[in-house]
């Protein structure tokens, strides 16, 4: 099982907003047309949250994954359930995990359910403007997941909007936990739960997730500019890495 960091690993945001990735090139990077594209980002992932998928309802009441209220639903027909004046808060769980059940099935579905052509036609070149700019960082990500049987996002962001970014940075339907109340130690002690006997290698750009994965004791690989980054990156290092441990 393959444990990935989000933000700043599979997923640059951040460093194009402050120009910390720009920077790293020493010049050879437009950090103005990087802090652009950033924003680009940042108002469009906000606004997909908010009409798709609930955001501005519960973003106070963050789970660390989807089904962390099923127990909570009771089926009911949601074909007609208005979610808009149903009286939600978060006393009410029921409620909640109609919410997440909701939430589920449209990222299940992707962004073809949700969005217009026109839309779709936007972030496919955002998308594409971002990639070229990063040499090829997340398209070369993407195709290391999908060397890869089972993959696990785990990110110090809250769900909904992390979910959101899988969507629009094309990691479409990975399993996602957020540790940002449970800490990521919590989150891979779910992992292990959900996948026993199997090996595992955490894959990241923080201290945190090494952290977490030393006391795991599995193998960390740290992405950065350099040595490790992407593009660059090969599933021959990874299970370099791996083989040490194992």
């Amino acid at each position: 099982v393959y444990i990935w960091d989000m933000d700043e690993t599979l997923i640059l945001l951040k460093s194009l907003l402050d120009g910390t990735y720009a920077k790293a090139f020493n010049g050879s990077k437009d950090s103005r047309k990087g802090i652009e594209i950033g924003k680009y980002w940042e108002d469009h992932i906000l606004q997909v949250c908010d009409k798709y998928f609930f955001y501005e309802q519960i973003e106070n009441y963050n789970e660390p994954f989807l089904s962390a209220v099923k127990e909570y639903d009771d089926g009911k027909d949601l074909a007609d359930y208005d979610f808009n004046n149903d009286g939600f808060d978060d006393a009410n769980k029921k409620k909640h995990a109609y919410r997440h059940r909701a939430i589920t099935e449209k990222y299940s579905k992707g962004l073809q359910d949700i969005l217009d052509e026109e839309m779709m036609k936007y972030w496919d070149d955002l998308y594409n403007l971002t990639d070229s700019y990063t040499d090829g960082w997340l398209s070369s990500g993407r195709a290391l997941l999908e060397e890869q049987h089972i993959n696990v996002l785990v990110t110090s962001g809250s769900l909904i909007p992390s979910l959101v970014k899988c969507l629009l940075f094309r990691l479409d339907d990975l399993i996602v936990y957020s540790s940002w109340e449970a800490g990521k130690l919590r989150c891979f002690n779910w992992i292990k739960e959900r996948f026993p006997a199997v090996r595992f290698c955490v894959i990241g750009d923080g201290m945190e997730e090494c952290d977490a994965a030393q006391r795991m004791n599995w193998p960390f690989v740290k992405i950065d500019l350099p040595p490790h980054r992407f593009p660059g990156l090969t599933m021959r290092m990874i299970e370099h890495y791996i083989d040490v441990i194992y």
